[in-house]
């Protein structure tokens, strides 16, 4: 007898067919047939005119604290993520150091924005090899699949010490002492590795991140682990060299190459249109390209939607934090604040300040946040109030800057008076990259190429400024049901979340819905589709505060064959475990 029976549902699966009517039936956890199924089933749901896709895998988390107290990875398991990977852009727990894990806790902190004291209070360090780290995230229960990347700035922090962080040259034997342990941690099952070269990647203390300077000759022995083993992915952050001009890229991106090369690997890296330098990204793509048509296996990781900030007057950023009268209420419980800052005389005095220096040593804010609030004016037409429409794609027209012009004010002072109304909960959307041309058209171009992948929405990271973990919801409303011009197909989205990236992560059991497969799939009603508004939370360890948005219209989630979300609760199964490459690919 079949466990489970879905009947008459929409299936999306996976391949980038058209969708089509069947009966899907499970069978101890794995997809038993595809079609008119007739028989008997311990259970058994109607679900004509809803969507059944495959689980979705998310190749770009950091949850690499998270998972060693939080069993059911949420926000994740709220947007149809059934696998996931973490250990993204060099950073993470795990090879340690013993001694170090206040260092990398700081490192985690200043990168990826997850409160310092959440850290300290979750993740239990029990481990010293990556391979051990594994072992103590394998060995407790969790919702949802996960692999984890060997990140290079533990690593390095483990072979070189203070000289890691100190962005000492690699010496051999520093190199090869960080291949033997990197390809010790892939033949435990790790999958692959990961290196951050961004120059917004800050410590909690301001410092660059200890991997940022890896010569090509570190990186080219870091690849080399990989020899022989037929397994494994690389990730690269960079920013490839921006403010350096064409040489500077060109330099950065034959690096990049000498990895892949080294490796043999497939190698995705972040894919956005920055700003400055708008036509970036367009330079990348063709040497991808010109790489890919030599044989290179090289992939962009690519966003649903413009990256950027929520700013709120409790989110971590907002345009006032670095004014000595706003600092002066800062500390206000947040309703008090807000009333604080609509009296007249503070306010006059405020906007009449200028903002302090934000970013430097012993903060992790970058340098580009100065650069913007020096320019506030100026970027306020990319800066829009986040209400209850959640419009991810909003005209110039809702600005702060088209708003100050209708009121014969200043950007500044809309802003001001936005944050300032009611509870002080309101919120501005501010996306800094994929934004240049006021809309999202170029991340519709960038997600129609045929290296692209789904992935940036940094879940479990960058908490008290986005939750792009909903990237996967937001596909699904908005690229194929809700954008007024061009959209994208149904059965293209939901391959682009499901079997391509398990195929780029090597995973053969996943990301289709067929005879033999894995039973991980999602059933959504696509009338009721929706993205929630983020909402600040207190639930990290420690009372730590993050974004939480979650999404309605999932009637149900499954890893394995047992249901992990029903209708947006999170159900006791804990089917999830870590997904060992050299065991279970």
């Amino acid at each position: 007898m079949l466990d489970l029976v879905i009947r008459g549902a929409t299936v999306v699966d996976g391949t980038g067919d058209l969708p089509f009517n069947a009966d899907v039936g499970i069978r101890d956890g794995r997809i038993a047939e595809v079609g008119h199924i007739g028989g008997a089933a311990r259970e058994s749901l109607d679900a004509e005119g809803a969507w059944l896709t495959p689980g979705f895998v998310d190749i770009h988390t950091h949850y690499d604290g998270q998972a060693t107290w939080d069993e059911t990875f949420s926000p994740s398991i709220h947007h149809g993520v059934t696998t996931l990977l973490m250990g993204n852009c060099g950073v993470g727990f795990a090879p340690l150091r013993p001694g170090s894990e206040d260092r990398l806790i700081k490192l985690m902190e200043g990168v990826e924005d997850i409160p310092g004291v959440a850290l300290r209070e979750g993740v239990r360090f029990s481990w010293e090899s990556f391979s051990q780290y594994m072992d103590a995230l394998d060995a407790m229960p969790h919702s949802l699949d996960f692999l984890t990347m060997v990140p290079h700035d533990p690593l390095r922090m483990l072979v070189m010490g203070a000289r890691a962080e100190a962005r000492e040259v690699a010496t051999e034997a520093d190199v090869a002492a960080m291949r033997a342990h990197l390809r010790s941690a892939l033949q435990a099952g790790a999958a692959g590795f990961s290196t951050g070269r961004s120059d917004n990647h800050r410590t909690a203390e301001g410092h660059d991140t200890p991997a940022s300077i890896a010569s090509a000759a570190e990186l080219r022995g870091l690849g080399q682990a990989f020899e022989g083993l037929g397994h494994g992915v690389v990730q690269v952050v960079s920013d490839f060299d921006l403010m350096q001009g064409p040489q500077g890229f060109d330099a950065e991106f034959d690096l990049v190459e000498q990895l892949a090369q080294a490796s043999g690997r497939p190698l995705s890296m972040t894919w956005l249109q920055r700003d400055p330098g708008g036509e970036q990204y367009l330079h990348i793509q063709k040497r991808v390209e010109a790489a890919v048509a030599r044989g290179l296996p090289l992939y962009l990781q690519t966003a649903a939607r413009g990256i950027g900030v929520i700013n709120g007057l409790d989110a971590s950023f907002h345009p006032f934090m670095g004014f000595p009268g706003y600092k002066e209420v800062a500390a206000l419980p947040l309703a008090e604040r807000a009333q604080a800052l609509r009296e007249p005389a503070r306010k006059a005095r405020i906007l009449a300040e200028k903002s302090e220096r934000l970013a430097g040593d012993g903060t992790a804010i970058p340098p580009l946040v100065d650069l913007l609030l020096s320019r506030i004016e100026l970027i306020a037409g990319r800066m829009f109030p986040l209400d209850a429409r959640l419009d991810y794609e909003p005209d110039v027209m809702q600005s702060f800057l088209v708003r100050a012009k209708q009121r014969g004010t200043t950007a500044l002072e809309a802003m001001y008076d936005y944050l300032c109304e009611g509870d002080g909960a309101q919120l501005i959307y501010f996306p800094i990259f994929n934004y240049n041309q006021g809309s999202l058209d170029a991340v519709h171009t960038m997600l129609q190429h045929p290296r692209a992948l789904f992935g940036l929405g940094d879940a479990g990271a960058h908490v008290g400024t986005v939750c792009d973990a909903s990237f996967s919801t937001f596909m699904l409303t908005h690229w194929v049901q809700g954008r007024a011009k061009e959209r994208l197909p149904l059965e293209r989205v939901v391959e682009m979340m499901t079997s391509r990236n398990a195929r780029y992560l090597g995973l053969q059991d996943r990301g289709l819905i067929q005879p033999g497969l894995r039973a991980d799939f999602n059933l959504i009603d696509p009338a009721r589709l929706s993205v929630g508004m983020p909402q600040l939370v207190r639930d990290l360890p420690a009372g730590g505060k993050r974004f939480l948005q979650k999404a309605e219209g999932y009637i149900g989630t499954w890893v394995a064959g047992q249901a992990v979300i029903r209708e947006g609760e999170v159900t006791g199964a804990r089917p999830g475990r870590l997904v060992r490459m050299r065991q279970d690919s």
